[in-house]
C-alpha cells in the first residue's frame, strides 16, 4: 500500500505597491500570479497612512531606508491580496524575483516590472509565520479562510 501524504495549502501575503498601481501594471502582475496557480483569496486597494505603514514595516524603523520606505508606501495606494497555494510563501518569492530588479531573474515580476531596490514593485512575505501576521495585517480571518467558495 502507497501512503500519499497530503501537502496542505499555505497563504501568504501579496502587496503590489504604488509603483505597480502608478504604472498600471495591476491587471498584468494579477494575471502572472494566477499563471502561476495562486488562488486570491482576498484583494483590496487601499491607500496607506504613515501610521498604518509605519506600523507594517515597523522591524525596518531602526534601519536607514525605513524613513523612505514609508514615506513611498504612501505615496499612492497599494493592492494587498491572500494568495494560497502549496509553499506559497516560497513560490511567491519566486516568482516576485530578487528585491534589486537588475538581479532578478527573467520572467520575474520585479524584472519585468521594477526600477530599483527602493521601487521594487511587489512585496511578499519572508516565512510563514510572518506571513499569518501580514495578512491579519490587512485582512480580517473571515474575509479569506472561509471554506472553498466553488
Amino acid at each position: 500500500m502507497v501512503i500519499r501524504r497530503m501537502k496542505t495549502l499555505q497563504q501568504t501575503l501579496a502587496i503590489l505597491k504604488p509603483d505597480c498601481v502608478q504604472k498600471r501594471a495591476v491587471g498584468q502582475v494579477l494575471a502572472r500570479i494566477e499563471a502561476a496557480d495562486f488562488r486570491i483569496k482576498a484583494l483590496r486597494m487601499i491607500w496607506l497612512t504613515r501610521r498604518m505603514a509605519g506600523s507594517f514595516y515597523a522591524i525596518h524603523k531602526d534601519k536607514p531606508f525605513y524613513d523612505e520606505l514609508v514615506s513611498f508606501m504612501t505615496e499612492g495606494p497599494v493592492v494587498v491580496a491572500v494568495l494560497e497555494k502549496e509553499d506559497a510563501v516560497q513560490a511567491w518569492r519566486t516568482l516576485m524575483g530578487a528585491t534589486d530588479p537588475s538581479k532578478a531573474k527573467p520572467g520575474t515580476i520585479r524584472r519585468d516590472f521594477a526600477d530599483s531596490v527602493s521601487r521594487n514593485i511587489v512585496h511578499g512575505s519572508d516565512s510563514e509565520e510572518n506571513a499569518r501576521q501580514e495578512v491579519d495585517f490587512f485582512f480580517s480571518r473571515c474575509e479569506w479562510a472561509a471554506e472553498d467558495y466553488e
